[in-house]
């Protein structure tokens, strides 16, 4: 969505990511002033010092959203492939799947992040227009391209190397698991295994 977006992106706008035009204006978030980290998974409390949270009532705030059993697959595969110093790449690296489900330090993260956590602005009110599941994501994006009044064509990019179905990777306790630990985002999202 980013990689799409970037390209209707005008001089001048912030870009915060990995993209080609967020890799290349990177320095200019050095001065900004926020009260978290920049990066392309900042929340919109993050963010505050860039856009005030009384203004994202004014504008259209959307995410993507991903099935907890397939996203927990997918983060798994991609931190193996990491190099940098952190206790997720570490646990995966070290450890089969289930055992990384199972880590406290991974069950306390989902559980404390939440999809909603992530356009929770610093007032503590969630500004989100629109929530885009990636496995709807024609419907979802219906909304989208209605408000901004032009359609993008969404390239596939970042694809892990695993198995496409996630539900080959969880035992039948794994997936009660994450369905205790990720009951707000599957309650929300209508999610099932």
């Amino acid at each position: 969505m980013a990689m799409a977006l970037e390209g209707r992106a005008m001089k001048d706008d912030v870009l915060i990511g990995d993209t080609p035009k967020a890799q290349r204006r990177k320095a200019r978030l050095k001065h900004l002033q926020t009260t978290g980290r920049l990066w392309k998974h900042s929340t919109l409390s993050d963010i505050d010092g860039i856009v005030q949270a009384h203004e994202l009532k004014e504008l259209y705030n959307f995410t993507l959203v991903r099935n907890p059993w397939d996203r927990l697959v997918s983060y798994y595969h991609w931190l193996q492939g990491q190099t940098f110093d952190h206790q997720a790449v570490k646990l995966a690296q070290q450890l089969d799947f289930s055992a990384f489900l199972n880590a406290s330090p991974i069950r306390h993260s989902l559980r404390a992040q939440p999809y909603r956590q992530y356009m929770t602005a610093s007032d503590g009110i969630e500004y989100c227009n629109a929530y885009v599941r990636l496995e709807h994501l024609e419907q979802d994006l219906a909304s989208v391209w209605t408000h901004l009044g032009f359609k993008l064509d969404i390239p596939v990019a970042n694809t892990s190397e695993r198995r496409r179905d996630y539900r080959f990777y969880y035992s039948n306790e794994d997936t009660d698991l994450v369905a205790r630990i990720c009951s707000r985002d599957i309650a929300q999202f209508g999610y099932q295994f």
